[in-house]
């Protein structure tokens, strides 16, 4: 799944070089995200000194050196990988608000090409956590991180106890994130099956935020079979198998 989510990343970068002489792309983090950036950095003629990456969000009051860190797992998965032409990353230190304006002016200098995006357990996209915000137009939002998606972190070993887990963040918004020409969704693992089922059979409403991708003209979701175990077959056979 992830090599083949990273050839279809790939072959998007090169095609929007090849088009406007660089390429703009949102990267999301997280242990989903994992396998497909080590295929991704691995891939041949990716022309990554023409790339502009744009940061998804990031967690308020936790330093960079954190191995939560999202800036320091950028940069360990990433950045330190390729020679990628330019990295905005989402410095929140005490002023995330500025954070929010700062890189939220560059992302709006010109369109995103691309956008790798994960699912969250709750469904949330980013830490646009339900019920989301659709409507917002600001780029990048301060956000209140439930308990859901606040535990999923802790699951997934990035923090010993949920009481270590900062209960607000920087995330890039919903209407942002629909921006992009187009759009990846990266989503392996059984645990996440449930937001998986609900983001392409529920009705499209902030309570299942990642089903407002249905609404996008160009979005590819990836799936391995555990998270894709619980999708209706008829649903399964409409969206390609």
């Amino acid at each position: 799944m992830s090599e083949a989510a990273a050839h279809h990343a790939a072959a998007s970068i090169r095609a929007a070089v090849q088009r406007n002489g660089k390429a703009r792309i949102v990267v999301a983090t997280g242990a989903s995200q994992l396998e497909f950036l080590a295929a991704l950095t691995a891939a041949p003629d990716v022309p990554w000194p023409h790339v502009e990456m744009f940061h998804l969000d990031e967690y308020v009051g936790l330093p960079v050196t954190h191995p939560a860190s999202f800036r320091r797992y950028l940069r360990e998965q990433l950045i330190d990988k390729v020679p990628i032409g330019t990295a905005h990353l989402l410095d929140v230190g005490d002023d995330p608000a500025e954070a929010c304006r700062v890189t939220g002016q560059a992302l709006l200098e010109s369109p995103v090409d691309v956008a790798f995006v994960g699912i969250g357990e709750n469904a949330h996209l980013a830490f646009n956590d339900p019920p989301a915000d659709f409507n917002i137009t600001t780029p990048y939002i301060v956000v209140t991180l439930d308990e859901a998606c606040r535990r999923q972190q802790v699951g997934e070993g990035w923090f010993a106890g949920l009481g270590d887990v900062p209960e607000t963040a920087v995330s890039m918004s919903i209407t942002q994130i629909l921006k992009a020409r187009e759009i990846l969704v990266i989503v392996p693992d059984a645990r996440k099956a449930e937001a998986v089922r609900a983001t392409l059979e529920a009705e499209i409403a902030p309570v299942v935020p990642a089903s407002i991708l249905r609404t996008h003209a160009n979005v590819t979701v990836y799936l391995d079979e555990p998270a894709a175990s619980l999708v209706d077959p008829a649903v399964r056979q409409r969206y390609g198998g």
